[in-house]
């Protein structure tokens, strides 16, 4: 069975998940009931623009104003399905 994929409505961290910056690891995590994962710096950049406001394709146009130059709504796609499929967003 495939997991569910993103509608086009607003994202939001799946309850009981948050991201945070861990001083003792010096990044920033997804910390969740079952455990913590420590995330690399796009993939925390992407999860803390899920608020439960914006849908993928607002995510993908913040960062395309933040990172011009590149067209990153195939990458932040991606990784919001990976995410999606993880569980850690919904």
């Amino acid at each position: 069975m495939s997991e569910p994929s993103l509608s086009a409505g607003p994202i939001r961290l799946a309850r009981g998940h948050r991201v945070q910056f861990e001083q003792a690891q010096n990044c920033d995590v997804l910390l969740y009931p079952e455990g913590v994962v420590q995330l690399n710096e796009s993939a925390a950049v992407i999860l803390k623009l899920v608020d439960g406001t914006r849908t993928a394709a607002d995510i993908a146009a913040e960062l395309n104003r933040q990172y011009p130059g590149e067209d990153l709504t195939a990458d932040v796609r991606e990784f919001l399905e990976i995410a999606n499929a993880r569980g850690w967003i919904t």
